[in-house]
């Protein structure tokens, strides 16, 4: 009857996901189009896809909650809290991109009333574009989630006893706090390289584009060379905004796993693959939170860092245990 459930969860969660993610990219792609068409049409797209936008993250929130029935019922049959195998790990992660993704929504949509009420109940376009925010984390809630339960074996999907390295109250503690911070980074990488790609090349072009066009023309490349800063800034900031949650949880959960590490092998650190990895993936972002707070970069400068943060956090979330090598080499990929 667990098995069942389970499968059930996951099967659910994935296609209310996959519903999800259709929502979000029509909605983007929707607003996206018609602000590039007229000034007034932004206000237009605003209204029309505001259904859309709802029934996207209602569906988030749906997943979000089959998920952690399908965790707690792992919970229930296991004994232990269900973080000790690649699958569960995944599902995990699966589950934190939808929670972030819930909270920056809800305070995208809290703050958007708020700003329209003080306007007279009109339609604040800026805030819209927090938009692109469900066309990437949905997508990453979709495929891990994918991943885990269409392209692991069965016997990595069943649940095991611990082993005893990871029988302590430290495992709930320190690799939750740590999968939060991986979805965190991430997802505030993504952000950064859809930045990049939506800059990449475009200030010359506009600029040219401007410079030929004919007079009538004007307002309408004027119009696309605006909205595509907008957006542009906007999914700057959201990055950072992300990266800047996901800093913390990662520094927590590295200081808890040297704390239960000395408990455990009576060292603070030991320089295997996973801790180094750790450590390179927390310098990169605390670079780029370097030259963000201190030293003013912004856009593409900064963007480039976390960009390669998103590709030193996958070696070090998952690419460590292909090695299968070093005292985290248990659980996962055996």
């Amino acid at each position: 009857m667990n098995v069942y459930l389970q499968n059930f969860f996951a099967n659910f969660s994935f296609l209310i996901l996959l519903c999800s993610l259709i929502c979000y990219w029509i909605d983007t792609s929707s607003f996206l189009f018609k602000t590039n068409k007229s000034s007034n049409a932004s206000s237009v797209a605003i209204n029309s896809s505001n259904l859309i936008r709802k029934l996207g993250y209602i569906g988030i929130l749906i997943s979000n909650i089959c998920l952690v029935f399908l965790l707690l019922i792992r919970w229930k049959e296991s004994g232990h809290f269900p973080l000790s195998n690649l699958y569960e790990s995944l599902m995990f992660l699966s589950w934190c991109f939808t929670l972030i993704h819930l909270i920056l929504d809800r305070s995208s949509i809290r703050i958007e009333e708020e700003r329209s009420e003080l306007a007279d109940a009109r339609p604040v376009p800026e805030l819209a574009y927090a938009r692109p925010l469900g066309a990437i984390t949905t997508p990453s809630a979709l495929f891990t989630n994918a991943f885990a339960t269409f392209s692991l074996p069965p016997e990595m999907q069943a649940t095991s006893p611990l082993v005893p390295a990871l029988q302590s109250n430290w495992l709930m503690m320190h690799v939750t706090v740590m999968i939060l911070s991986y979805a965190a980074l991430i997802s505030g990488s993504l952000l950064a390289i859809v930045f990049l790609i939506l800059t990449f090349g475009k200030e010359n072009e506009v600029l040219g584009q401007l410079a030929d066009a004919r007079p009538v023309n004007n307002s309408t490349y004027s119009l696309r060379s605006r909205s595509r800063k907008e957006l542009a800034m906007t999914i700057d900031n959201l990055s950072y905004r992300i990266l800047g949650i996901g800093f913390p949880f990662l520094t927590i959960g590295i200081l808890s796993g040297a704390v239960w590490a000395n408990e455990a092998w009576g060292s603070y650190w030991s320089w295997d693959p996973k801790e180094t990895w750790a450590l390179l993936t927390w310098l990169v972002f605390a670079i780029y939170l370097h030259t963000r707070l201190n030293k003013g970069w912004q856009g593409r400068s900064s963007a480039i860092i976390a960009a390669t943060g998103f590709i030193v956090v996958w070696i070090c979330y998952l690419g460590v245990n292909l090695l299968g090598e070093g005292l985290h080499s248990y659980g996962w990929l055996n």
